[in-house]
């Protein structure tokens, strides 16, 4: 057990409107994975602190459901801006706590009030349908309605982010929710919930939990009072939420793991996909859904675009980004993250792969740094090319025609993003018909936009998140036949 020095903050979760403690006055300890210091504690809730917050969610929904969808829409506008009023000191947050880069933690907070606006300018454009009927003297009206109170399990990688991607259409169209925030990165959360006290948001409408999976994110996922539960985290969370998910038949959208590939074709701009590919694979240290997992280079451009990746990723800097904020990468999240990638790649070399850069744990006494790397020898036989490494680890295998590049890129359980660099049309439309993922980047890095719609296939996920459709997972239809 690490000590707690006298600076650490505590902090206090949001249950009906209060900043509280855990019931049995249990704590958690955050640690810094720069520096693996204890930087704060948070309350390990109980069981009857989950339920409180669930009831308290269920009854502030009963009266949040009948304001109007621009009543609603205010009070996200009122959240978006008091983010922007706070981007540098939420970015501190965020980068002590999970080791994002300070300038990616503030582009972070950022995307988040933007997000929160975005949804607010849907206010007065969800809709639902009239539909013809059969019968004479009669209408069909199709309404669009809320589905009550949502679980909102977060994920520790972009943890500001996800509250809004989560509450902000929850709360637009009516429902309220139940925020647990990772245990690794769970101070941005209890920070929010000051916003919320600033900005007047009835109470209930927004609970944050903090605690335990096994506690916590149990009961958000198996009690009957939830309508649905949002997930973002691995595919084996996803499992288990399902599973508890299907004793009320609780409706389930879930982003999980993914196994990005970028096929790169011989007549690409081979220093844009470099950049792309590198930018896409060290963004906080490799831990994002979405980052490029593994290459496919087209065997008459494969020594070139090695060459120059490798170059490019042995100059990638990291380090404390609180200390220097001009580092590219900083820290992975945990020890056990880092222990994850470390094995990962030891049994890749143990394999037959060859390393080109990078390797092994970077070289401070304190701290979760792994050295950028890129991997060579290595097939998709391989767990290297075939499981989420989640950290700054490039893979990279050859092909010889478009054909094997889709069926070598599809061969994997995953299916979120993909990309293609190619200055070809028929290249691009055919990788755009035949790749099995939720979404495709051509000729650019893989990160998505909020107007669009991110959704994962296979074991990546059900549901989506972000635009119009987005939105539409925290509605359920209301048919009404009308006879006059």
């Amino acid at each position: 057990m690490k000590e707690v020095k006298a600076l650490t903050k505590e902090y206090q979760m949001y249950i009906d409107g209060e900043l509280v403690d855990s019931s049995n006055q249990e704590t958690i300890e955050v640690t810094n994975p720069a520096t693996e210091s204890v930087i704060s504690t948070v309350p390990k809730a109980t069981l009857e602190d989950t339920q409180k917050a669930i009831v308290s969610s269920e009854k502030a929904q009963k009266e949040w459901r009948k304001k109007s969808s621009s009543e609603r829409a205010k009070y996200l506008f009122a959240i978006c801006q008091e983010i922007r009023n706070d981007v540098d000191e939420l970015a501190t947050v965020i980068s002590e706590e999970m080791g994002k880069t300070f300038e990616l933690a503030k582009v972070e907070v950022s995307v988040t009030a933007d997000y929160f606006e975005y949804i607010a300018g849907w206010a007065r454009k969800y809709e639902g349908e009239i539909v013809p009927s059969d019968r004479e003297n009669e209408n069909i009206l199709i309404y669009k309605q809320p589905i009550g109170v949502v679980a909102g399990i977060l994920p520790w990688n972009f943890p500001f982010f996800l509250i809004a991607r989560k509450a902000a259409p929850a709360l637009l169209t009516g429902n309220t929710i139940v925020l647990k925030p990772s245990s690794i990165s769970p101070n941005n959360a209890l920070e929010f919930a000051k916003i919320l006290d600033k900005v007047g948001l009835p109470k209930g409408i927004i609970n944050i939990v903090t605690g335990a999976g096994s506690i916590v994110g149990e009961e958000l996922s198996k009690n009957p009072k939830i309508s649905m539960i949002s997930l973002t985290g691995s595919t084996d969370a996803g499992m288990k939420v399902m599973e508890k998910a299907s004793q009320n038949i609780t409706k389930v959208s879930l982003e999980l793991g993914g196994k990005a590939p970028s096929i790169v074709m011989d007549d690409a701009n081979i220093d844009l996909a470099v950049k792309s590919v590198v930018d896409s694979r060290v963004i906080n240290t490799g831990q994002v859904c979405n980052c490029t997992e593994r290459v496919y280079v087209h065997e008459d451009v494969a020594d070139e675009l090695i060459t120059k990746i490798t170059k490019a990723m042995s100059e990638v800097t990291f380090g404390n980004p609180l200390e220097n904020k001009g580092v590219d990468m900083g820290p992975l999240s945990s020890e056990e993250g880092l222990k994850n990638v470390e094995d990962m790649v030891a049994r890749a070399v143990e394999g037959g792969a060859k390393v080109l850069t990078g390797g092994k744990r970077g070289d401070d006494a304190k701290g979760y740094y792994f050295e950028p790397t890129v991997l060579v020898n290595v097939d998709n036989s391989m767990e290297i090319m075939r499981e989420e490494i989640f950290g700054p680890v490039l893979p990279i295998s050859t092909f010889s025609t478009l054909e094997e590049a889709i069926e070598l890129a599809n061969d994997c359980q995953y299916g979120l993003t993909s990309a293609i660099f190619t200055q070809d049309i028929n290249h691009m439309m055919r990788a755009s018909n035949e790749l099995e993922f939720g979404e495709t980047y051509v000729n650019r890095e893989s990160f998505e936009a909020i107007q669009g719609f991110h959704a994962g296939w296979k074991k990546s996920g059900i549901g989506g998140a972000d635009g119009k459709h987005g939105l539409e997972e925290f509605l359920q239809t209301h048919a009404v036949y009308i006879q006059y």
